[in-house]
């Protein structure tokens, strides 16, 4: 894998619709191109330093979720072949190989829909603190990384900068409609069911993920990423019990390397040492090719 690390990207030929923690997002023609830095973000902070390789594999990894989930829900992928589209100029492929989705252009729902399996992170802390995560009550004697069967939903809000709110399922439907709301929850719900049974036969449990959805047509459609290290939780299957804290392949690492140097969790972040970056990168490269059985060359 290159070392070499993008953080900003600039495409003359398109016009640029945004720029989240993560991506950069311009339209061409009628589509739109998802292009993935390899910046990182830890608790809705984007971290000076970048990730090599990162934004290759959460396109790699969501672009398999994509077309392994297509029947479950539609999504806005339409495709990654950045050499077969011929309104891009040639000396921005190589930029945008591996990095780049070409998806429909949806109208962006206000919602993080977060589907919880496993009781871990924020909805550890809360169900210590009143047994409820998000307002959702569970039992009693639950542990950390015990299963939540069913898994519940906690949407919360999608922040442009600082930090997602949890909300309460009716108030989604204030925000989109009972009828989008619905539809969004039961996608979703049923995206991680099926993310899940699959993740199981590669020896992975998904903890918990978020799903992004937006209109089109008038109808809910998965959107963003899918299944990422960037939006999910993965555990090896075999170190999940009650009461355990299994190992993440995910930015968990990230997260606590930065809570013991005592940050306060708001810009400026602390500068990330080369090993932090090093054992970020080869989590990332892990987890993918565990999940999909390829790895980000």
């Amino acid at each position: 894998m290159t070392d070499t690390v993008l953080l900003s990207i600039d495409l003359p030929f398109c016009r640029r619709l945004g720029r989240g923690k993560v991506r950069e997002i311009f339209a061409l023609g009628d589509d739109l191109l998802l292009v993935a830095s390899d910046r990182i973000s830890a608790f809705d902070v984007v971290m000076h330093e970048g990730i090599p390789g990162k934004g290759r594999v959460l396109t790699e990894t969501s672009a398999f979720w994509f077309q392994h989930l297509a029947e479950v829900c539609p999504n806005h992928l339409l495709s990654t072949d950045v050499d077969s589209w011929s309104d891009v100029p040639a000396d921005y492929k190589p930029l945008l190989r591996g990095r780049t989705m070409r998806c429909r252009r949806c109208e962006p729902l206000p919602v993080e829909w977060v589907v919880r399996g496993y009781l871990t992170g924020s909805g550890w802390k809360d169900y210590q603190k009143d047994g409820a995560v998000s307002g959702v009550v569970l039992g009693k004697g639950l542990q950390h990384a015990s299963e939540l069967e069913p898994p519940i939903l906690t949407p919360s809000t999608k922040a442009e900068s600082g930090h997602d709110e949890p909300i309460s399922f009716a108030q989604v439907v204030e925000l989109v409609g009972e009828r989008v709301a619905s539809a969004a929850r039961d996608a979703a719900l049923r995206l991680y069911q099926r993310g899940r049974a699959y993740a199981k036969t590669r020896g992975i449990v998904i903890a918990d993920t978020k799903f992004e959805f937006g209109l089109f047509d008038g109808e809910p459609m998965l959107i963003d990423e899918c299944l990422t290290p960037d939006s999910s939780r993965f555990w090896p299957a075999d170190e999940v019990r009650p009461g355990g804290n299994p190992t993440s392949f995910d930015k968990q690492y990230l997260r606590d390397w930065l809570s013991q140097t005592g940050w306060n969790k708001t810009p400026p972040p602390p500068h990330l040492p080369t090993d932090v970056v090093a054992k970020t990168a080869q989590t990332y490269r892990d987890i993918q090719r565990r999940l999909t059985g390829r790895a980000t060359a």
